[in-house]
């Protein structure tokens, strides 16, 4: 029988959020808190434990099911990898807090929840097939087919950040930048925030972030519209890729760049060109939106994910 609640967790390095939804999705408890990854795992899984009994306690100790979602991702053998808070990797979170909470625990990449968020009642609610796409300190991406995450045996699918720019050229886009996972040129290293700001700096000179680059250039500037126009180009041959590969029938953007509302205009106008047959007289079909559920989207597919059986 399934639990008449379902919490979600964003395990994120700074803050952890949890997020309680009736089976109706509506909110009914929510709670943010400082994640103490410097003081270690054993810490983590307190703060983690004390959240669960807290939501529970909220509905009058009614049972919820449980998902997290949070950096890296869940190898075979239950243990986390690849992610960011370090004192997390190696470690099988899902099965110690299972055990402490004498229940199961789902896990999965923040961008995946994105994915799983918008594809259960948000942007791409009834689509097959929906990409989602974290832009901000970082670039994510996440998959949903048919309303259910696809992870893959190595639990890479939708690893899109660390695949190279497609169609990158020395002579226009300068050449390729390191990226922390140790190649360079990657999708993360051309499309987050930072090296958004850090392109502009190097064209034009000057310290700025990217949303302010992005307000710039609405007031006018030529330089931020220069640098926001090559970010757009940028944008446009990477998720032209996606589309060759996966043919979505929605992407979705979340993360902090996916407020800068001339992206979805821009972008679709852009990516016809490298979409493979597109030149054919029909435009792609695929819709580029953002995030329904904004900030709170990646909680909310954390939530829907402890209700999904395993498989």
């Amino acid at each position: 029988m399934a639990a008449d609640f379902a919490l979600g967790i964003d395990l994120g390095g700074t803050k952890t959020e949890a997020l309680l939804l009736d089976a109706q999705g509506a909110e009914r408890w929510r709670c943010r808190v400082p994640t103490p990854a410097a003081q270690g795992y054993d810490a983590v899984l307190d703060q983690l434990a004390a959240l669960v009994h807290e939501a529970r306690a909220a509905v009058g100790g009614a049972a919820c099911s449980v998902g997290i979602g949070g950096p890296g991702t869940v190898t075979a053998a239950g243990r986390l990898k690849n992610a960011n808070t370090t004192c997390l990797n190696g470690r099988p979170l899902p099965a110690d807090l299972g055990a402490r909470l004498g229940q199961p625990v789902r896990y999965a990449n923040d961008a995946n929840c994105l994915a799983l968020s918008e594809a259960s009642d948000g942007a791409g609610a009834g689509a097959a097939v929906v990409f989602a796409v974290i832009l901000g300190t970082g670039v994510g991406g996440g998959i949903a087919v048919h309303g259910r995450v696809l992870a893959g045996p190595n639990g890479l699918a939708g690893e899109w950040g660390h695949n190279p720019l497609p169609w990158a050229d020395d002579a226009s886009d300068g050449p390729p930048p390191p990226c922390y996972c140790g190649q360079r040129g990657c999708v993360e290293a051309w499309l987050s925030g930072p090296a958004l700001a850090a392109d502009h700096a190097r064209r034009h000179g000057g310290a700025a972030s990217a949303l302010q680059i992005a307000e710039a250039a609405a007031a006018g500037d030529a330089a931020a519209a220069d640098s926001l126009a090559r970010w757009q180009h940028r944008l446009a041959r990477a998720l032209a890729g996606v589309i060759n590969l996966l043919d979505p029938d929605v992407l979705v953007l979340g993360g902090g760049l996916s407020r800068l509302a001339a992206t979805y205009d821009a972008v679709p106008r852009l990516w016809s060109h490298w979409v493979f047959s597109a030149g054919a007289g029909e435009p792609p079909r695929t819709r580029l939106l953002p995030a329904a559920h904004g900030d709170a989207s990646g909680v909310r597919g954390a939530a829907w994910l402890g209700r999904q059986p395993p498989g």
